[in-house]
């Protein structure tokens, strides 16, 4: 069973973020423990102050090092005897490695995942040097604080726990999952207010299905994310598809 421990100041997003959909069937049926840990637990004073102004001046606060030290601690501590590799210890901010599929496949492989979110205008950098283990951003913008980031990554990595989705052979269907895009897909009716489904898809021949799928997957990728279909790994049979999407009759 993955383990996944959030740091958070509001573990109410947390808890409402993972009850649901395919990550609540996951928790119910023992495949992921997913908990919220309020930070403020860790905090010291009256009134449990998690920040304070930045050294040097500047606007906004700074999330303390103190507490967040001592609430992974505390995970730590908590996580089981039996556990075969030491805990991942993520913080989630906008310095960090850009978040792909491939990271949520190596993060599902793990055991035990400690999330810190951050708020305000940031952490203080000692969590980023001498604690966290990754540093992950989920883009290139900003948000008001890391839950939502927590909740994208636990997202992504919970669907990948075996026994988590009811069909696994589609996981390698999803968009990313072979570095390309995913190919269109379409339903019942055939035909809407005069848009028809291709007609491939409705002869029940499996092998031009496959490879009109495959077509569309590469003619989608390097027209919408010419940096993806830059670092592809193309075989020759994809070499050959891209060949058919230059002739006249594919124009």
């Amino acid at each position: 069973m993955l383990r996944i421990d959030v740091i958070t100041l509001f573990p109410e997003v947390i808890e409402a973020g993972v009850s649901y959909s395919i990550v609540g069937r996951a928790r119910e049926w023992s495949l992921a423990q997913i908990r919220a840990i309020p930070l403020r637990d860790y905090a010291e004073g009256k009134h449990r102050k998690t920040d304070d102004e930045p050294y040097g001046g500047g606007a906004g606060l700074v999330m303390k090092p103190e507490p967040i030290f001592k609430a992974v601690e505390s995970c730590l501590c908590s996580a089981p005897a039996t556990s075969s590799r030491p805990p991942r210890i993520i913080l989630l901010e906008p310095q960090g490695r850009l978040y792909t599929q491939a990271m949520a496949q190596e993060l599902s492989e793990q055991e035990h995942l400690i999330l810190i979110c951050g708020h305000y205008e940031g952490v203080d950098a000692r969590v980023r040097e001498y604690l966290a283990t990754d540093v992950i951003s989920i883009g290139d913008y900003v948000l008001t604080g890391g839950e939502l980031p927590a909740l994208i990554l636990i997202d992504s990595v919970v669907r990948l726990l075996p026994g988590a989705i009811h069909s696994p052979e589609s996981l390698g269907q999803d968009s990313y999952a072979d570095g390309l895009l995913g190919y269109p897909q379409y339903t019942r009716p055939a035909e809407f207010r005069g848009m028809r489904v291709p007609s491939v898809l409705l002869s029940g021949n499996h092998g031009a299905i496959a490879r009109w799928r495959r077509k569309e997957q590469l003619r989608l990728t390097r027209t919408l994310r010419p940096d993806l279909f830059a670092k592809a790994c193309l075989t020759q049979a994809d070499i050959q598809l891209l060949s058919e999407l230059e002739s006249p009759e594919e124009a």
